[in-house]
């Protein structure tokens, strides 16, 4: 039941119902903006990890790569679950398990129990992350939900691009040993006082999917071992030589697991039954579409931040806390551009995502320019400069793309249908950073001469693939607003 249900403008609740829709939203963003940061923040600490529980090659990329596959797991079945039963109670399990898991994180003893942590704490934010976009839909009329939207794409900005600058602030007060448990520490308080108000403030009712109730268990085991199969060769591509080429067999299972996921959840519909994933969904262009953008967009920005964070530190020799500083621009930019598209893109539509992802490529082709051609001294600052330029571009996709993409999503399946596009990003996550580091390491590995040179060879090859993949956005991006200008003209009266 959505909480903004028409009032009369002299209605004495009308007031009280709008101040209590926003607040319950800002519980949902919050927690959303405390998950995202898990993302990022953590790779800043991995050299303290790596000091201080003897971590190998191997435990180190499963901390990054285990949050973000366990992620990328759990997302469709727990948005099926609170679409089907109660988006409230999954936040709060989602919410509760991340906190306790944050804690076994901050005191773990060995790599081991770091690890396994880190998996459940990947979990939980896969439990959050559908129900915060299927509550959005449900709080907010489809009129309301284009600033709504704007204001969480500018929130999840800020989280993204703060969270290297924030974890080396970490590291730098709790020392080089233990510095890094206080990046999980900072997470049990916030999620303490989330719980709290997520308890009191989310709406307890909603509607549900006509078509039935049904978990549909096999469905998702087919879907999760397809999502697994597809994700596991990409986390285990590291750019060195003993990259192991068997790990690409994974790709099979992929497409066997696919397959058998479609005819079962087409036997399923068929039979009456309400399957994990309405099909129908990606015949709506607008979803379909902002999937497919999406997914290339988000492979190519952490890719970007994290190619920078290295060239900086391993190829000119700043500080970790410095080298997360240049995305600060991009934070700040995106935030404002996000919060003014938001309120823009029911006027304006795809052509403001294109134009927005214009501007990205032009902005981080400066990064690229400048971070190769000037002096060492100067680099930090005119890297910065060109993250604020792709910051105002990067306001215009993200939020604005997901009003469009969910903007003909019936509210019943707004959770599913937000796991799936939260599962195409962690996916393109995934593949962007696995093909751009490792092109990145690979440089390295077989260049000779100057270590600057052969860092600046480095820094290009791999920035180039992730360009390429915000190409791919806007490719996909020019042709729904050509398919959107097609139906207007086809429905459009013609002239007596």
């Amino acid at each position: 039941m959505s909480s903004s249900s028409p009032a009369s403008p002299n209605d004495p609740t009308k007031s009280s119902a709008e101040r209590g829709k926003w607040q319950a939203y800002w519980v949902c963003v919050g927690v959303a903006a405390l998950t995202i940061l898990d993302l990022s923040k953590v790779n800043v600490g991995l050299p303290s990890i790596e000091e201080s529980l003897d971590a190998g090659p191997t435990e180190l990329q499963l901390i990054v790569a285990g949050y973000a596959l366990a992620f990328g797991l759990a997302l469709v079945p727990a948005g099926r679950l609170g679409d089907i039963r109660s988006r409230r109670l999954m936040f709060v399990i989602g919410l509760s398990l991340f906190t306790l898991a944050s804690l076994a994180c901050a005191l773990a003893p060995s790599i081991h129990v770091l690890v396994v942590s880190r998996i459940l704490q990947g979990v939980a934010a896969g439990i959050q992350m559908p129900q915060v976009l299927g509550l959005i839909q449900q709080l907010f009329e489809p009129k309301e939900r284009g600033r709504a939207f704007g204001l969480f794409g500018a929130t999840i900005g800020v989280s993204t691009a703060f969270g290297p600058t924030l974890g080396g602030l970490l590291i730098a007060v709790g020392g080089p040993t233990d510095g890094w448990r206080l990046l999980f520490w900072m997470n049990i308080p916030l999620g303490l006082i989330a719980l709290a108000f997520a308890i009191r403030l989310l709406p307890h009712g909603q509607r549900r999917d006509s078509a039935g109730t049904q978990l549909d268990p096999v469905g998702i085991l087919l879907l999760g071992i397809a999502v697994f199969s597809l994700m596991l060769p990409f986390l285990l591509t590291t750019g060195g030589p003993d990259d192991d080429p068997r790990r690409w067999f994974w790709i099979i299972a992929f497409v066997v697991a696919t397959g058998a996921f479609i005819l079962w959840e087409r036997r399923y519909l068929a039979a009456g039954k309400s399957p994990v994933l309405h099909f129908g969904l990606f015949r709506r262009g607008s979803y379909r579409n902002g999937i497919l953008l999406a997914t290339a967009y988000f492979g190519a920005i952490p890719a970007i931040f994290l190619l920078t964070t290295l060239y900086l530190q391993q190829g000119l020799h700043i500080e970790p806390v410095f080298a997360g500083m240049v995305s600060i621009p991009f934070a700040l930019a995106s935030a404002v551009s996000a919060y003014i598209s938001g309120r823009l893109v029911d006027r304006h539509g795809r052509k403001l995502v294109v134009l927005g992802l214009v501007i990205v490529i032009a902005g981080f082709g400066l990064v690229l320019l400048l971070g190769v051609i000037t002096p060492p001294e100067f680099t930090l600052g005119a890297m910065a400069a060109g993250m604020f330029v792709a910051g105002v571009g990067g306001g215009m996709v993200v939020a604005p793309n997901q009003t469009l993409t969910l903007a003909e999503v019936p509210v019943t399946q707004g959770g599913v249908a937000g796991s799936m596009a939260q599962v195409g990003q962690r996916v393109g996550t995934a593949m962007g950073v696995a093909i751009a580091t490792s092109t990145f390491y690979a440089t390295l590995y077989n260049e000779r001469g100057g270590e600057l040179a052969v860092y600046h060879d480095g820094f290009r090859n791999g920035f180039l693939v992730a360009l390429a993949l915000i190409s791919l956005a806007l490719l996909v991006g020019l042709l729904d607003l050509r398919a959107r200008r097609s139906r207007r003209r086809a429905t459009a009266p013609r002239p007596a």
